[in-house]
């Protein structure tokens, strides 16, 4: 639990720090290309990759706050029993889907641009690194999967024992 509380309390501050340097980023260059008339070359640029990874690692924090995308109305149509048993199996197809797509197809992308070597244009940054964010927010999808997974094992044997 305690481990689970730093990861959200440094992912959420991260996802803070990449959307203040956005809005500054995208400010400086409304004020570059309409007050000062000469727009700034890696503005758009650095936005663009920003807001990559503001997407992606916030679908791993939503993920993990559970504020995803969920179909409520096929789930309430069981009773208490099979209810676990779907989130199970949901939680099961989330953390596969991360693992195959976004840590082992996310690390592929990732080797395949580093190895090609290239850079973006303005910034000069591998490519590669921009695209690193898909593996590490597949881990962190995982990671809050599994955790559902077994808070929901744990509660169905609490209940059993209970009863």
């Amino acid at each position: 639990m305690k481990i689970r509380k730093i990861i959200d309390k440094v992912l959420e501050s991260f996802l803070i720090i990449i959307m203040g340097i956005l809005v500054l980023d995208v400010l400086w260059q409304v004020i570059s290309r309409y007050l000062l008339k000469s727009p700034s070359s890696f503005t758009d640029e650095l936005a663009r990759f920003l807001l990559i990874w503001v997407g992606i690692l916030g679908a791993a924090y939503a993920a993990g706050k559970k504020m995803h995308l969920a179909i409520d109305i096929f789930i309430n149509k069981f009773n208490e029993k099979y209810k676990k048993l779907i989130h199970i199996l949901i939680n099961t197809a989330i953390a596969l889907f991360a693992v195959f797509v976004m840590v082992i197809g996310g690390s592929n992308l990732m080797y395949i641009l580093l190895k090609l070597g290239n850079t973006t244009p303005a910034l000069s940054i591998p490519i590669g690194y921009i695209y690193s964010v898909i593996p590490v927010s597949g881990i962190l999808i995982i990671y809050y999967s599994v955790y559902e997974i077994a808070a929901t094992c744990k509660e169905k044997n609490k209940n059993q024992s209970t009863a």
